[in-house]
């Protein structure tokens, strides 16, 4: 049982430090020439749901990758 908690636990601090890189990351692209007037806000909250998207992703692979890597001693 425990097990499945520390893995849960290990999964959420995954995504969070994948989707803070992630937000440190995206915030240096300028997206200033994209964004229309009166638009701003729409536009951080997209933003803001890219950076969850990728750095969920990002995360979701390093955890499998991880997971996969414990399962090849059963390869043999």
């Amino acid at each position: 049982m425990s097990s499945i908690g520390l893995t849960a636990l290990i999964s959420m601090i995954s995504h969070l430090i994948f989707i803070y890189i992630t937000w440190r990351v995206v915030t240096t692209v300028n997206f200033d020439p994209l964004i229309r007037k009166g638009r701003e806000t729409e536009a951080r909250i997209l933003i803001m749901f890219i950076t969850i998207v990728i750095g969920a992703g990002v995360s979701r692979f390093f955890l499998e990758f991880l997971q996969w890597s414990q399962d090849l001693m059963f390869l043999f």
